[in-house]
C-alpha cells in the first residue's frame, strides 16, 4: 500500500522517481472549447467561465476545426465551454461536425440549455443524436446551490425532467444523457460506481428522473477553484491530498493520451486542464490551421501539478 507523504512533490518529480514518461497513444477524440462565456460562476470550475467572460468561437475559427476534424478522422467530438449553448453559431458547428465522427458529445451545465431560445438547438441536437453530458454535482439542493448559485438546482430538475421527455436517458432512444458530478469543496470524489447507484435511486424516487450513468472527477486546482483553495487556506492541503491520492494505474487511460483539446481561439493544447493553466501543447502555441493532422502516439504530454487531479484514485478518463 503507498505511503502517504508529508511534504508536497511536483508532479514531474513523482513522474521521474517512478521512470514514467508520459506519452501520447493514438489521438481519436478531439475536445473542442467553444469559450469561457457561461450562465453561472460556479466555485468548482478550474477555468473562471462566467457571464463576465466574452471570449467565444467565431465562425472562422470553427471552420478551421471543422476542416481539421475532417483531416483527424476522429471518433469522438467533445464540446465544452464554458457553456457552448451560449455561442453564436454553435449549430453551425454541431452540423458541420456530425458527418465527421462516430460519436458527438456536448458537455452542458443545463441552465443555460433551459432558455427559451434553446428550442431550436434541443430540436438539433435530437436531429443529430448529440449525446449529452450534465453537470449535476449532487441530489441534495444545498450543496448544488452553494456550489453553482441559488436555484441552480430547481432549475436543472426542470431540464432534466425536460430532455427525459425528449427521450433523452430513455431506454433504446438512442439519446445518450450521462451526469458529471464534483465534490463541493477540497476533498476527493466517493467510489463512481456507488455514487452512480446513489444518483440513479435517488433522480427516480425524488423527481421522476432517468439518465445513463454518471462520472465522478475530482475537482483541479485552476481557476475559479484554485482562487477558493489559497482563500481559504486548503490549497496546500488538497494539493497534498490529490499527491497523496496519485495512483500510477491511472495512467495509461489518461484523456491526454488519446484526446487532443482546441481551444475558442484555435490554439492546441493536451487537454482542457493545460488549456486553464495555459500549457500550450509541445510548449509552443500552435493554431489548429497549422496541424495537418493530429500528434501521433509517442509524443510527450505537458504535465503540471494539476495533473495529480486527473491521476488520483479512479483517475480522471
Amino acid at each position: 500500500m503507498k505511503e502517504n507523504i508529508s511534504k508536497f512533490k511536483a508532479f514531474s518529480q513523482v513522474l521521474e522517481e517512478q521512470e514514467i514518461t508520459l506519452v501520447r497513444d493514438h489521438a481519436h477524440i478531439l475536445q473542442i472549447n467553444t469559450g469561457l462565456l457561461c450562465d453561472l460562476a460556479c466555485k468548482h470550475c478550474h477555468l473562471d467561465a462566467g457571464p463576465h467572460r466574452l471570449e467565444v468561437m467565431d465562425r472562422q475559427t470553427m471552420d478551421d476545426v471543422i476542416a481539421f476534424a475532417k483531416r483527424g478522422h476522429f471518433s469522438m467530438v467533445d464540446i465544452t465551454g464554458g457553456a457552448p449553448e451560449l455561442v453564436p453559431d454553435l449549430d453551425y458547428l454541431l452540423r458541420g461536425l456530425r458527418p465527421l465522427t462516430d460519436k458527438l458529445m456536448l458537455r452542458s451545465n443545463l441552465t443555460a440549455l433551459s432558455d427559451a431560445d434553446r428550442e431550436s438547438l434541443l430540436e438539433l441536437m435530437i436531429e443529430l443524436k448529440v449525446a449529452l453530458v450534465a453537470s449535476f454535482p449532487s441530489t441534495s439542493q444545498s450543496q448544488t446551490d452553494a456550489q453553482r448559485g441559488a436555484g441552480v438546482m430547481d432549475r436543472s430538475i426542470a431540464m432534466l425532467k425536460r430532455l427525459n421527455g425528449l427521450g433523452y436517458g430513455q431506454p433504446e432512444s438512442g439519446l445518450e444523457l450521462n451526469l458529471v458530478a464534483n465534490p463541493a469543496g477540497a476533498f476527493l470524489p466517493a467510489d463512481q460506481m456507488a455514487m452512480e447507484q446513489k444518483f440513479k435511486r435517488d433522480a427516480e424516487r425524488k423527481w421522476g428522473i432517468v439518465f445513463n450513468g454518471l462520472f465522478t472527477f475530482a475537482n483541479v486546482p485552476l481557476g475559479r477553484f484554485r482562487v477558493w483553495l489559497e482563500k481559504s487556506g486548503n490549497l496546500d492541503g488538497y494539493l497534498l491530498k490529490l499527491a497523496n491520492a496519485f495512483n500510477p494505474c491511472t495512467l495509461d487511460g489518461l484523456m491526454c493520451k488519446s484526446l487532443i483539446s482546441v481551444a475558442w481561439d484555435g490554439t492546441v493544447y493536451d487537454c482542457d486542464f493545460n488549456l486553464a493553466a495555459s500549457i500550450p501543447i509541445g510548449g509552443q502555441h500552435k493554431h489548429v490551421s497549422e496541424l495537418l493532422e493530429p500528434p501521433g502516439p509517442g509524443e510527450l504530454i505537458a504535465t503540471g501539478d494539476h495533473c495529480y487531479a486527473c491521476t488520483a484514485g479512479s483517475g480522471f478518463t
